[in-house]
Protein backbone atom coordinates (compact mmCIF):
# COMPACT_ATOMS: atom_id res chain seq x y z
CA UNK A 1 0.00 0.00 0.00
CA UNK A 2 1.47 3.72 -0.84
CA UNK A 3 -0.03 6.94 0.36
CA UNK A 4 0.50 10.30 -1.21
CA UNK A 5 1.52 12.64 1.86
CA UNK A 6 1.28 16.19 1.58
CA UNK A 7 1.46 18.86 4.00
CA UNK A 8 0.34 21.86 2.59
CA UNK A 9 -2.73 22.75 3.52
CA UNK A 10 -3.73 24.74 0.36
CA UNK A 11 -5.24 23.57 -3.12
CA UNK A 12 -2.43 24.74 -5.94
CA UNK A 13 -2.81 23.98 -9.06
CA UNK A 14 -0.52 21.45 -10.11
CA UNK A 15 0.31 18.58 -12.70
CA UNK A 16 1.85 15.14 -11.70
CA UNK A 17 4.62 13.46 -13.98
CA UNK A 18 3.59 10.00 -15.11
CA UNK A 19 6.82 8.61 -14.52
CA UNK A 20 7.84 9.89 -10.75
CA UNK A 21 4.48 11.18 -9.66
CA UNK A 22 6.01 14.08 -8.55
CA UNK A 23 4.90 17.79 -8.85
CA UNK A 24 6.72 18.73 -12.00
CA UNK A 25 5.57 22.39 -12.30
CA UNK A 26 4.83 24.48 -9.56
CA UNK A 27 3.29 28.16 -9.15
CA UNK A 28 7.05 30.13 -8.65
CA UNK A 29 4.99 31.89 -5.18
CA UNK A 30 4.93 28.59 -3.17
CA UNK A 31 8.06 26.85 -4.06
CA UNK A 32 9.76 27.68 -0.92
CA UNK A 33 6.60 26.56 1.34
CA UNK A 34 5.74 23.45 -0.69
CA UNK A 35 9.97 22.13 -1.26
CA UNK A 36 10.08 20.06 1.86
CA UNK A 37 6.52 18.83 1.43
CA UNK A 38 7.44 17.54 -1.85
CA UNK A 39 10.43 15.36 -0.72
CA UNK A 40 8.47 13.86 2.14
CA UNK A 41 5.71 12.03 0.24
CA UNK A 42 5.11 8.79 2.30
CA UNK A 43 5.47 5.24 0.21
CA UNK A 44 4.92 2.19 2.01
CA UNK A 45 4.10 -0.58 -0.64
CA UNK A 46 4.40 1.05 -4.04
CA UNK A 47 3.09 -2.32 -5.97
CA UNK A 48 -0.76 -1.35 -4.21
CA UNK A 49 -2.49 1.78 -5.14
CA UNK A 50 -5.47 0.80 -2.78
CA UNK A 51 -4.73 4.20 -0.75
CA UNK A 52 -4.14 7.53 -1.76
CA UNK A 53 -4.15 10.98 0.52
CA UNK A 54 -4.44 14.82 -0.15
CA UNK A 55 -5.20 17.83 1.49
CA UNK A 56 -6.68 20.84 0.39
CA UNK A 57 -7.71 24.09 1.89
CA UNK A 58 -10.19 22.79 3.98
CA UNK A 59 -10.92 19.06 3.63
CA UNK A 60 -8.64 15.99 3.62
CA UNK A 61 -9.43 13.82 0.23
CA UNK A 62 -8.79 9.96 1.21
CA UNK A 63 -9.38 7.30 -1.46
CA UNK A 64 -9.58 3.96 0.31
CA UNK A 65 -11.27 0.22 -0.60
CA UNK A 66 -12.35 2.17 -3.61
CA UNK A 67 -14.14 5.11 -2.66
CA UNK A 68 -13.42 8.54 -2.53
CA UNK A 69 -14.05 10.18 0.38
CA UNK A 70 -13.46 14.00 1.76
CA UNK A 71 -13.35 15.35 5.42
CA UNK A 72 -14.26 18.56 6.92
CA UNK A 73 -11.34 19.41 9.27
CA UNK A 74 -14.04 20.56 11.82
CA UNK A 75 -15.19 16.89 10.98
CA UNK A 76 -12.25 15.33 11.72
CA UNK A 77 -11.58 17.20 14.68
CA UNK A 78 -14.91 16.69 16.25
CA UNK A 79 -15.04 12.74 15.80
CA UNK A 80 -12.14 11.95 17.55
CA UNK A 81 -12.17 8.77 19.13
CA UNK A 82 -9.28 9.81 21.58
CA UNK A 83 -9.55 9.15 25.73
CA UNK A 84 -10.34 12.61 26.15
CA UNK A 85 -12.83 13.41 23.50
CA UNK A 86 -14.57 10.14 23.28
CA UNK A 87 -15.88 8.14 26.20
CA UNK A 88 -15.92 4.11 25.39
CA UNK A 89 -17.13 2.99 27.95
CA UNK A 90 -20.63 4.98 27.66
CA UNK A 91 -19.94 5.04 23.69
CA UNK A 92 -20.46 9.08 24.02
CA UNK A 93 -18.73 11.94 22.85
CA UNK A 94 -16.66 14.18 25.79
CA UNK A 95 -15.26 16.64 23.59
CA UNK A 96 -17.16 20.13 23.39
CA UNK A 97 -18.01 20.42 19.33
CA UNK A 98 -18.87 24.25 19.87
CA UNK A 99 -15.22 24.84 21.20
CA UNK A 100 -13.69 23.54 17.88
CA UNK A 101 -12.17 26.28 15.92
CA UNK A 102 -13.76 26.22 12.69
CA UNK A 103 -11.30 27.08 10.77
CA UNK A 104 -8.70 24.77 12.52
CA UNK A 105 -6.29 22.89 9.82
CA UNK A 106 -3.95 20.35 10.53
CA UNK A 107 -0.33 20.60 11.44
CA UNK A 108 0.87 17.37 9.79
CA UNK A 109 -1.21 14.05 8.60
CA UNK A 110 0.23 10.39 8.20
CA UNK A 111 -1.11 7.91 6.95
CA UNK A 112 0.25 3.77 7.90
CA UNK A 113 -1.75 0.20 5.98
CA UNK A 114 -4.73 0.42 8.69
CA UNK A 115 -4.60 4.04 10.16
CA UNK A 116 -5.07 7.85 9.65
CA UNK A 117 -2.82 9.94 11.63
CA UNK A 118 -3.87 13.83 12.28
CA UNK A 119 -1.92 16.15 14.54
CA UNK A 120 -3.52 19.77 15.56
CA UNK A 121 -1.88 22.65 16.00
CA UNK A 122 -2.24 22.62 20.03
CA UNK A 123 -0.26 19.02 19.34
CA UNK A 124 -3.35 16.71 19.74
CA UNK A 125 -3.42 13.74 17.48
CA UNK A 126 -6.46 11.80 16.45
CA UNK A 127 -6.67 8.54 15.03
CA UNK A 128 -9.05 7.01 12.62
CA UNK A 129 -8.83 2.94 11.14
CA UNK A 130 -9.46 3.52 7.13
CA UNK A 131 -12.35 1.17 7.73
CA UNK A 132 -13.72 2.86 10.19
CA UNK A 133 -14.09 6.21 7.91
CA UNK A 134 -15.13 4.03 4.67
CA UNK A 135 -17.91 2.96 7.33
CA UNK A 136 -18.81 6.39 8.72
CA UNK A 137 -17.67 8.30 5.83
CA UNK A 138 -20.51 10.10 3.34
CA UNK A 139 -19.60 8.62 0.68
CA UNK A 140 -19.52 5.14 2.25
CA UNK A 141 -23.16 5.83 3.90
CA UNK A 142 -24.38 6.39 0.32
CA UNK A 143 -22.99 2.85 -0.59
CA UNK A 144 -24.59 1.26 2.44
CA UNK A 145 -28.34 0.20 3.45
CA UNK A 146 -29.59 1.26 6.66
CA UNK A 147 -32.27 -1.82 6.80
CA UNK A 148 -31.59 -5.08 4.77
CA UNK A 149 -35.39 -5.72 3.45
CA UNK A 150 -36.50 -8.33 0.49
CA UNK A 151 -39.32 -6.61 -1.35
CA UNK A 152 -41.75 -9.10 -2.45
CA UNK A 153 -45.25 -8.79 -4.13
CA UNK A 154 -47.92 -11.75 -3.32
CA UNK A 155 -45.55 -14.48 -5.46
CA UNK A 156 -42.52 -13.84 -3.75
CA UNK A 157 -43.58 -14.21 -0.40
CA UNK A 158 -45.41 -17.58 -0.93
CA UNK A 159 -42.08 -18.84 -2.38
CA UNK A 160 -40.27 -17.51 0.42
CA UNK A 161 -42.09 -20.26 2.54
CA UNK A 162 -41.72 -18.16 5.50
CA UNK A 163 -42.54 -20.08 8.68
CA UNK A 164 -44.66 -19.03 11.29
CA UNK A 165 -42.71 -19.27 14.84
CA UNK A 166 -44.88 -21.40 18.07
CA UNK A 167 -45.73 -19.19 20.28
CA UNK A 168 -43.78 -20.91 23.30
CA UNK A 169 -40.72 -20.53 21.57
CA UNK A 170 -41.35 -17.17 20.35
CA UNK A 171 -41.87 -16.53 24.20
CA UNK A 172 -39.17 -18.46 25.93
CA UNK A 173 -36.01 -18.80 23.41
CA UNK A 174 -33.84 -16.36 22.03
CA UNK A 175 -33.88 -18.66 19.06
CA UNK A 176 -37.55 -18.57 18.61
CA UNK A 177 -37.06 -14.74 18.88
CA UNK A 178 -34.50 -14.38 16.76
CA UNK A 179 -36.02 -16.31 13.64
CA UNK A 180 -39.02 -13.94 14.31
CA UNK A 181 -37.36 -10.99 14.86
CA UNK A 182 -35.57 -11.87 11.25
CA UNK A 183 -38.65 -12.31 9.26
CA UNK A 184 -40.23 -9.31 10.33
CA UNK A 185 -36.85 -7.44 9.80
CA UNK A 186 -36.61 -8.44 6.33
CA UNK A 187 -40.18 -8.77 5.23
CA UNK A 188 -42.04 -6.10 6.87
CA UNK A 189 -44.83 -9.25 8.54
CA UNK A 190 -44.21 -12.18 10.80
CA UNK A 191 -47.04 -14.56 12.45
CA UNK A 192 -46.86 -16.33 16.23
CA UNK A 193 -49.08 -19.61 15.79
CA UNK A 194 -50.56 -21.21 18.67
CA UNK A 195 -51.12 -18.20 20.89
CA UNK A 196 -54.33 -18.48 23.38
CA UNK A 197 -56.69 -16.46 22.27
CA UNK A 198 -57.44 -13.73 24.64
CA UNK A 199 -56.65 -10.35 24.92
CA UNK A 200 -54.32 -11.11 27.82
CA UNK A 201 -52.06 -13.72 26.05
CA UNK A 202 -52.05 -11.26 23.15
CA UNK A 203 -50.35 -8.42 25.66
CA UNK A 204 -47.92 -11.33 27.01
CA UNK A 205 -47.10 -11.61 23.27
CA UNK A 206 -46.54 -8.45 22.40
CA UNK A 207 -44.76 -7.25 25.60
CA UNK A 208 -42.00 -9.94 24.49
CA UNK A 209 -39.90 -7.59 22.03
CA UNK A 210 -41.54 -4.01 22.84
CA UNK A 211 -43.24 -1.85 25.17
CA UNK A 212 -46.74 -1.23 24.13
CA UNK A 213 -47.35 2.28 23.08
CA UNK A 214 -50.27 4.06 24.21
CA UNK A 215 -52.59 6.23 22.13
CA UNK A 216 -56.21 7.74 21.86
CA UNK A 217 -57.17 3.57 21.48
CA UNK A 218 -55.57 2.93 24.82
CA UNK A 219 -52.85 0.17 25.18
CA UNK A 220 -54.81 -2.64 24.42
CA UNK A 221 -57.47 -2.61 21.57
CA UNK A 222 -60.62 -4.93 21.50
CA UNK A 223 -63.37 -4.17 19.08
CA UNK A 224 -66.21 -5.93 17.52
CA UNK A 225 -68.04 -3.81 14.07
CA UNK A 226 -70.11 -1.52 16.93
CA UNK A 227 -68.51 1.56 15.48
CA UNK A 228 -67.91 2.54 18.50
CA UNK A 229 -65.24 4.70 17.73
CA UNK A 230 -66.91 6.46 14.72
CA UNK A 231 -64.33 4.98 12.38
CA UNK A 232 -64.55 3.20 9.31
CA UNK A 233 -62.26 0.02 10.58
CA UNK A 234 -65.24 -0.60 13.20
CA UNK A 235 -67.70 -1.76 10.60
CA UNK A 236 -68.13 -4.99 8.47
CA UNK A 237 -67.21 -2.53 5.38
CA UNK A 238 -64.31 -3.40 3.24
CA UNK A 239 -61.36 -1.23 4.14
CA UNK A 240 -58.70 -0.08 1.75
CA UNK A 241 -54.86 -0.72 2.02
CA UNK A 242 -53.32 1.60 4.24
CA UNK A 243 -51.46 2.72 7.21
CA UNK A 244 -52.51 3.09 10.19
CA UNK A 245 -51.96 6.50 12.68
CA UNK A 246 -50.72 8.68 9.47
CA UNK A 247 -52.89 11.43 11.75
CA UNK A 248 -49.84 10.88 14.24
CA UNK A 249 -46.98 12.96 14.34
CA UNK A 250 -45.11 10.07 14.39
CA UNK A 251 -46.51 7.16 12.91
CA UNK A 252 -46.80 4.27 14.86
CA UNK A 253 -44.46 1.60 14.37
CA UNK A 254 -45.75 -2.25 14.71
CA UNK A 255 -49.13 -3.08 14.61
CA UNK A 256 -50.29 -6.45 16.16
CA UNK A 257 -53.41 -7.84 15.38
CA UNK A 258 -55.01 -11.05 16.90
CA UNK A 259 -58.50 -12.03 15.73
CA UNK A 260 -59.85 -14.30 18.95
CA UNK A 261 -63.40 -14.81 17.19
CA UNK A 262 -65.25 -14.95 13.94
CA UNK A 263 -68.53 -16.68 13.27
CA UNK A 264 -69.55 -15.64 9.63
CA UNK A 265 -67.95 -15.05 6.28
CA UNK A 266 -64.88 -12.97 4.66
CA UNK A 267 -63.09 -10.55 6.85
CA UNK A 268 -59.73 -11.84 5.31
CA UNK A 269 -56.93 -9.49 5.85
CA UNK A 270 -55.16 -7.89 2.91
CA UNK A 271 -51.03 -7.04 3.22
CA UNK A 272 -49.43 -5.04 0.70
CA UNK A 273 -45.63 -3.90 0.62
CA UNK A 274 -45.89 -0.75 -0.23
CA UNK A 275 -41.92 -0.37 -0.27
CA UNK A 276 -42.04 -3.11 -3.36
CA UNK A 277 -44.88 -0.52 -4.79
CA UNK A 278 -42.57 2.04 -4.47
CA UNK A 279 -39.93 0.43 -5.78
CA UNK A 280 -41.96 0.06 -8.97
CA UNK A 281 -42.43 3.82 -9.18
CA UNK A 282 -39.06 4.70 -8.21
CA UNK A 283 -37.98 2.28 -11.78
CA UNK A 284 -40.63 3.63 -13.99
CA UNK A 285 -41.52 7.29 -12.55
CA UNK A 286 -38.45 8.54 -10.57
CA UNK A 287 -39.25 12.08 -11.04
CA UNK A 288 -43.14 11.05 -9.09
CA UNK A 289 -41.13 9.38 -6.80
CA UNK A 290 -39.22 11.83 -5.63
CA UNK A 291 -42.11 14.58 -5.80
CA UNK A 292 -44.23 12.03 -3.40
CA UNK A 293 -41.16 11.99 -0.81
CA UNK A 294 -40.68 15.94 -0.76
CA UNK A 295 -44.31 16.93 -0.98
CA UNK A 296 -45.90 17.37 2.44
CA UNK A 297 -49.44 16.67 2.99
CA UNK A 298 -51.48 16.59 6.10
CA UNK A 299 -53.59 13.60 7.70
CA UNK A 300 -55.98 14.31 10.18
CA UNK A 301 -58.40 12.17 12.38
CA UNK A 302 -61.40 14.05 13.74
CA UNK A 303 -63.20 12.02 16.44
CA UNK A 304 -66.82 13.82 18.11
CA UNK A 305 -68.21 10.22 19.87
CA UNK A 306 -69.96 10.22 22.93
CA UNK A 307 -66.93 11.24 25.19
CA UNK A 308 -64.43 11.06 23.07
CA UNK A 309 -63.23 14.28 21.23
CA UNK A 310 -59.56 14.33 19.40
CA UNK A 311 -58.67 16.12 16.35
CA UNK A 312 -55.16 14.48 15.36
CA UNK A 313 -53.24 15.99 12.84
CA UNK A 314 -49.76 14.88 11.22
CA UNK A 315 -48.08 16.07 8.44
CA UNK A 316 -44.93 14.58 6.12
CA UNK A 317 -44.77 13.25 2.43
CA UNK A 318 -46.24 9.83 1.40
CA UNK A 319 -42.73 8.69 0.58
CA UNK A 320 -40.13 9.06 3.21
CA UNK A 321 -36.29 8.33 2.48
CA UNK A 322 -32.75 9.07 3.92
CA UNK A 323 -31.43 12.05 1.56
CA UNK A 324 -28.19 10.71 1.65
CA UNK A 325 -29.01 7.42 -0.36
CA UNK A 326 -32.66 7.79 -1.39
CA UNK A 327 -33.59 4.91 0.91
CA UNK A 328 -36.99 4.37 1.94
CA UNK A 329 -37.81 3.95 5.51
CA UNK A 330 -41.48 5.27 6.11
CA UNK A 331 -44.89 5.31 3.86
CA UNK A 332 -47.47 7.35 5.04
CA UNK A 333 -50.86 6.23 2.58
CA UNK A 334 -54.07 6.85 3.95
CA UNK A 335 -57.01 7.96 1.80
CA UNK A 336 -59.19 7.72 4.45
CA UNK A 337 -57.47 10.38 6.66
CA UNK A 338 -56.08 12.62 4.22
CA UNK A 339 -56.83 16.01 4.86
CA UNK A 340 -57.45 19.06 2.96
CA UNK A 341 -54.40 19.80 0.11
CA UNK A 342 -53.21 23.09 1.48
CA UNK A 343 -49.85 23.10 1.62
CA UNK A 344 -49.19 22.50 -2.07
CA UNK A 345 -49.08 25.03 -4.14
CA UNK A 346 -51.12 25.03 -7.68
CA UNK A 347 -48.77 24.56 -9.98
CA UNK A 348 -47.54 21.27 -8.25
CA UNK A 349 -51.25 19.60 -7.32
CA UNK A 350 -51.91 18.38 -10.47
CA UNK A 351 -48.05 17.12 -10.56
CA UNK A 352 -48.54 14.97 -7.10
CA UNK A 353 -52.19 13.69 -8.33
CA UNK A 354 -50.42 11.98 -11.59
CA UNK A 355 -47.55 10.51 -8.96
CA UNK A 356 -50.16 9.91 -6.24
CA UNK A 357 -52.54 7.95 -8.91
CA UNK A 358 -48.99 6.20 -10.72
CA UNK A 359 -47.85 4.37 -6.50
CA UNK A 360 -51.83 3.91 -5.89
CA UNK A 361 -52.03 1.57 -9.86
CA UNK A 362 -49.37 -0.33 -8.35
CA UNK A 363 -50.46 -0.78 -4.62
CA UNK A 364 -53.47 -1.88 -6.23
CA UNK A 365 -52.01 -4.57 -9.06
CA UNK A 366 -53.70 -7.93 -7.80
CA UNK A 367 -50.31 -9.80 -7.95
CA UNK A 368 -49.07 -7.31 -5.11
CA UNK A 369 -51.91 -8.35 -2.90
CA UNK A 370 -51.32 -11.20 0.05
CA UNK A 371 -54.64 -12.03 1.27
CA UNK A 372 -54.67 -13.57 4.76
CA UNK A 373 -57.45 -15.10 6.95
CA UNK A 374 -56.75 -14.16 10.45
CA UNK A 375 -58.02 -17.23 12.85
CA UNK A 376 -57.74 -17.63 16.59
CA UNK A 377 -54.30 -18.48 17.86
CA UNK A 378 -52.75 -16.73 15.23
CA UNK A 379 -51.23 -13.40 15.61
CA UNK A 380 -50.03 -11.07 13.04
CA UNK A 381 -47.43 -8.60 13.55
CA UNK A 382 -46.97 -5.98 10.97
CA UNK A 383 -44.59 -3.43 10.09
CA UNK A 384 -46.53 -0.20 9.90
CA UNK A 385 -44.03 2.22 8.28
CA UNK A 386 -43.68 -0.31 5.28
CA UNK A 387 -46.66 -3.02 5.04
CA UNK A 388 -50.32 -1.89 3.90
CA UNK A 389 -53.41 -3.26 5.29
CA UNK A 390 -56.66 -3.75 4.46
CA UNK A 391 -59.90 -5.89 4.67
CA UNK A 392 -62.61 -7.72 2.89
CA UNK A 393 -66.05 -7.19 3.83
CA UNK A 394 -67.36 -9.72 6.15
CA UNK A 395 -70.33 -11.02 8.33
CA UNK A 396 -71.23 -12.43 11.45
CA UNK A 397 -69.49 -11.59 15.17
CA UNK A 398 -66.16 -10.78 14.12
CA UNK A 399 -64.10 -10.32 17.59
CA UNK A 400 -60.20 -8.76 17.27
CA UNK A 401 -57.45 -7.05 19.94
CA UNK A 402 -54.25 -5.87 18.90
CA UNK A 403 -52.25 -2.92 19.51
CA UNK A 404 -49.35 -0.57 18.75
CA UNK A 405 -45.49 -1.19 19.58
CA UNK A 406 -43.16 1.40 20.19
CA UNK A 407 -40.43 0.76 16.70
CA UNK A 408 -37.34 1.76 19.40
CA UNK A 409 -37.95 -1.04 21.04
CA UNK A 410 -38.59 -3.52 18.46
CA UNK A 411 -35.73 -2.66 16.84
CA UNK A 412 -33.44 -2.41 19.83
CA UNK A 413 -34.48 -6.22 20.77
CA UNK A 414 -33.71 -7.33 17.53
CA UNK A 415 -29.84 -5.51 17.74
CA UNK A 416 -29.38 -7.16 21.13
CA UNK A 417 -29.82 -10.46 19.02
CA UNK A 418 -26.93 -9.13 16.59
CA UNK A 419 -29.31 -8.59 13.90
CA UNK A 420 -28.90 -5.01 11.80
CA UNK A 421 -32.03 -3.51 12.45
Amino acid sequence: MWCWRLTSLFNVPCRLSRSTGRRSAWLPGYRKIFAAAAARWHHTAPESLSCAWQLHGDHLELRYANTLMRFDFVWLRDHCRSASCYNTKTNQRSLDTASVDLGIKPKAVRVDETTLFVTWPDGHVTRYGLEWLVKNSYEGQKQQVMHPRILWNAEIYRQAQIPSVDCRSFLETDEGLKEFLRNFLLYGIAFVENVTPTKEDTQILAERISLIRETIYGRMWYFTSDFSRGDTAYTKLALDRHTDTTYFQEPCGIQVFHCLKHEGTGGRTLLVDGFYAAEQVLQQAPDQFELLSKVPLKHEYIENVGGCHNHMIGVGPVLNVYPWNNELYLIRYNNYDRAVINTVPYDVVHRWYTAHRTLTAELRRPENELWVKLKPGKALFIDNWRVLHGREAFTGYRQLCGCYLTRDDVLNTARLLGLQA
